[in-house]
Formats: structure tokens, C-alpha cells, sequence
């Protein structure tokens, strides 16, 4: 175990936990009624899709975090490809910090959702912004406690949570109506690419693993195999229940119900009861990503903040090396995006976000390349990939919602201002000396 406290660190367990939390919570339960209304019958290729994009990401990832231990993650990376350069990595630090506000935020819209739908209420939107207030809340709590609390969370929400999909997903492939599922490509093969990129959030989370490397048992095994696992095993749950909705509701059921969809799937698969039992697994995805995504930014903003690109008192740790102020800034700024967000501009701003991220990570990882014995050719195939899927979903944001491509321009660029001048706030705030 090592002398640091080993049984208190993170293992595979608990590493596929936060992945697999991360990304189901932000995956299927939120976005399959946007996958569906854009791509039709072929949402399950826009998830495969997905899925491949995932893994070309994550490859750069588990490299970089292999060969530079920290709980910055992206943000260092950034920093030790461009060193002389600073401003970069504090640029997509920010960033990536304003992105998991927009995730959690949307982890708790749906927490929302599901459960007003859960009461009966699914039309009342006090009920919904309540719902979603108390979980943020709650898992504000559970993170403060420490590394071993949110472990144990991990571990008990994510896998009951497996356990209620896997039984979802198998019985309801037993009731798929084939001719629900054709012609797949009915809304054109375009449609399939726009999906993909507009549900990309959907496999936001795998990154999350890289920020707890410095708490985590056997890092070069169990990172890689955390990544990896993680990313496969919310691949084949999101395909499964993707075929699953198509083939027992028509298209129209499923957009209707956009923000609660699987919900209304479970209900001709096991009736009154697969729906209660599919709204408590929402509960619990959601849950479970709010509480993965907190104790992963967090620890990215106390790094961040050790390193001067955040104010100091982010690094502040309670004795059971939590960064608290972190932890409750975050939550507070998530149930503000929460109260007054809306669905579909916080799914496309997140999936952006970490589409442009991930080009970034893949970016440094080609120029440390020597430190990290990556594969060049795989480098660039992730960055061509993620390129090409930003690119269509600014296409397709520029064609059906300009005003939502507006408001993503504006965040980015606050973000670059505010990162900017708190760069150059010595220069700023030096008093001018007298002639």
C-alpha cells in the first residue's frame, strides 16, 4: 500500500465508479430526447460515434497522466506544453472550470426531471428547481467529507445504478419492435454526425479519472484500465437502451418527453413499475455524476490555484485534504446555471467545451510526446476526429440555433477576459510612481 496512506486512496473500483458516474449521469438519461430529434431512428450510431471519440480523447489523457502526476489534469498538461506561454494553460483551466459548472448543472436539471416525474409533477417547474437545489447540496456535503466518502458514494450509487440499467436494457431488447428501427439513417447520414457531436457531453466524465491520479492506488494500472473500463461499459449501456427506446416508442413519443425520456421508454417495456424503477436510476446516475464532477474540478481549481491561475484561497484543504472553498464555489455557481439554464444551450455549451478541450489535451500530448511515448498517428486521429465533430456542431448550432452559438461565444469570451485580467492583475493594480 505505501506509507501515504494507501488505504485511503482511490482503486479500480472506485476509478470506474467516478468514470462511469461521470459520464452515464450527463449521458442517456439527459440527452438521448436530443439524440433522437436530430438523428432519428440512427441515435444508437451518433452514441457509437461517440463512443469512438471517447476513446481517441482518452488516449491522450492516460498518456499525459501517466507521465505528470497532478490533480490539474488538463490544466497542467497545457502548462507543461506550453511553458512559455502561461496564459494558454490558464485560458483552458478556466474554461474546463466554467464547462463542469454547465455539466453540473445539467446533471442537476435532470436530477430535477426525473424526479418531479417520479412525484407526478412533472409539469411543475418549483418542483424541479427544487429538486434539483437539494442534490447539489447534498453531494456539497458528501464531498467535503473526504476522498473515502465520495468513494463509498461512488461505489454504491454507480453500481445499484448498472445493476437497474443492465435489467432495463436486457429485457427490453426482448421487446424491441424491428420495424421501429427502420430505415436507420431515415433522417440522412449527416443528421447521425450532427448527434454525435451535439451528445458528446453524454461521455463527458472518463476525464475526470486523471484528476484524482494523486489519490489513486497503482496509477499506471489503474488509470488506463479505470479509463478504458469506464468508457466501454457506458458505450454498451447507452447503444443497448438507445435500441431499446426506438424499438418500443415511436419517434414522436420520445422527443415529446425530451427532457424525461427513458422514463416514458420503461413504461411498455415494464409498465408502471419499470418506470419508477428507470426514474430512481436517473436519481441515481445523476447523482452519482454531480458528486464524481465535484470532487474532480475541485481538485483542478486547488491545483490551479497553487500554480497562481486562481485565486489562493482555492488551494485552501480541509484536514482531510479537501479543497472546500473550491468545492462550494462550484456548487453554488451550478445551482445558480441551474435555476436559470436551459436543456438543450447547456448540453451543446458542455459538449464544446470538452470537444475543444480534448483537442487541446490531444495538442500538448503531441508536443511532450518524447516524455509520454505516445503514438503520433494516434494523436492526430483523436485531434482530426474531435476537430471535425466541433466543426459540425457549429454548423449545425449556426443553422437551427444561432442564439445558442451566441451565448457559447459570450461565455468563452468572459472567460477570456476574466482569466486575462486576473493574469495581469500585478500590472493592473501596481501603483503608478510619480514623476
Amino acid at each position: 500500500m505505501g506509507k501515504n496512506g494507501g488505504k485511503n486512496k482511490l482503486g479500480l473500483k472506485e476509478l470506474v465508479a467516478m468514470g462511469v458516474g461521470g459520464m452515464i449521469g450527463g449521458g442517456i438519461f439527459s440527452v438521448l430526447g436530443l439524440a433522437v430529434a436530430i438523428s432519428g431512428k440512427a441515435a444508437p450510431l451518433a452514441f457509437i460515434l461517440g463512443s469512438v471519440i471517447a476513446f481517441t480523447g482518452g488516449y491522450s489523457y492516460i498518456k499525459l497522466a501517466l507521465a505528470f502526476h497532478s490533480d490539474g489534469a488538463s490544466f497542467t498538461y497545457l502548462e507543461r506544453a506550453f511553458p512559455r506561454h502561461t496564459n494558454i494553460a490558464g485560458i483552458a483551466g478556466w474554461t474546463v472550470i466554467a464547462g463542469y459548472v454547465g455539466t453540473l448543472s445539467l446533471y442537476a436539471f435532470t436530477f430535477g426531471a426525473y424526479g418531479s416525474d417520479l412525484l407526478g409533477l412533472a409539469d411543475s417547474k418549483p418542483t424541479r428547481l427544487l429538486l434539483s437545489a437539494a442534490v447539489l447540496l447534498f453531494f456539497m456535503l458528501i464531498n467535503l467529507r473526504g476522498v473515502k466518502a465520495s468513494g463509498f458514494a461512488e461505489d454504491l450509487v454507480v453500481y445499484v445504478k448498472i445493476a437497474l440499467l443492465a435489467a432495463f436494457g436486457v429485457v427490453g431488447l426482448f421487446r424491441v419492435d424491428a420495424d421501429h428501427l427502420t430505415p436507420v439513417l431515415s433522417e440522412g447520414l449527416p443528421s447521425v454526425f450532427m448527434a454525435g457531436a451535439l451528445i458528446f457531453v453524454a461521455y463527458e466524465g472518463f476525464e475526470l479519472i486523471t484528476n484524482a491520479v494523486c489519490e489513486t492506488r497503482r496509477p499506471d494500472r489503474n488509470i488506463p484500465r479505470g479509463i478504458y473500463i469506464s468508457i466501454a461499459v457506458t458505450s454498451i449501456i447507452y447503444i443497448v437502451l438507445t435500441v431499446v427506446a426506438i424499438g418500443n416508442l415511436s419517434l414522436e413519443q420520445l422527443t415529446a418527453a425530451e427532457e424525461y425520456a427513458l422514463a416514458v421508454v420503461a413504461q411498455p417495456v415494464f409498465g408502471d413499475t419499470g418506470r419508477v424503477l428507470v426514474a430512481v436510476a436517473a436519481l441515481l446516475a445523476t447523482s452519482s455524476a454531480i458528486n464524481s464532477t465535484a470532487f474532480g474540478a475541485s481538485r483542478m481549481m486547488a491545483e490551479m490555484a497553487v500554480d497562481a491561475k486562481l485565486p489562493h484561497a482555492f488551494s485552501f484543504r480541509t484536514r482531510t485534504r479537501v479543497p472546500w472553498l473550491a468545492v462550494v464555489v462550484l456548487t453554488l455557481f451550478a445551482l445558480v446555471f441551474t435555476l436559470t439554464g436551459d436543456l438543450k444551450t447547456i448540453a451543446s455549451y458542455a459538449s464544446m467545451t470538452f470537444l475543444l478541450v480534448s483537442i487541446g489535451v490531444s495538442v500538448a500530448n503531441l508536443r511532450l510526446r518524447e516524455k509520454t511515448g505516445s503514438s503520433v498517428w494516434l494523436i492526430l486521429a483523436g485531434i482530426v476526429l474531435m476537430g471535425g465533430t466541433a466543426a459540425t456542431l457549429t454548423f449545425y448550432l449556426l443553422r437551427t440555433r444561432p442564439l445558442t452559438l451566441v451565448i457559447i461565444g459570450a461565455i468563452y469570451l468572459a472567460v477570456l477576459l476574466f482569466e486575462l485580467l486576473f493574469s495581469k492583475r500585478r500590472l493592473l493594480l501596481r501603483p503608478r510612481t510619480r514623476p
